[in-house]
């Protein structure tokens, strides 16, 4: 069972932190790429937990920015995004929104 949350908080200045997460127990390793790193696929690892969630924290400025999940070289969208995109490669984008 694959889940996530997003979840914000206030940081230094106008970003924030958003908090990334997938439950992805059997994956050996966890990747985020978006808008926010140039589509980087391993820029932004996310770390495992002992629940086998893995989690990562990236400070963003307000706006709307899209992102993937590379599990294991394979890019997929958050399943639990509440809004995603349309993209050039016949899938979808997730959309996160940073609020001022």
């Amino acid at each position: 069972m694959k889940r996530n949350h997003l979840a914000n908080s206030t940081v230094r200045g106008a970003n924030k932190n958003v908090c990334f997460a997938l439950s992805c127990g059997d994956a050996q390793e966890v990747f985020l790429a978006g808008t926010f790193n140039d589509w980087n696929p391993r820029a932004t690892p996310l770390q495992r937990q002992a629940d086998r969630e893995w989690r990562g924290e990236v400070a963003l400025p307000p706006g709307t920015h899209e992102y993937q999940f590379v599990v294991d070289g394979h890019w997929m969208p958050d399943p639990q995004a509440p809004e995603s995109t349309p993209n050039p490669f016949g899938t979808v984008n997730s959309v996160v929104r940073v609020a001022a």
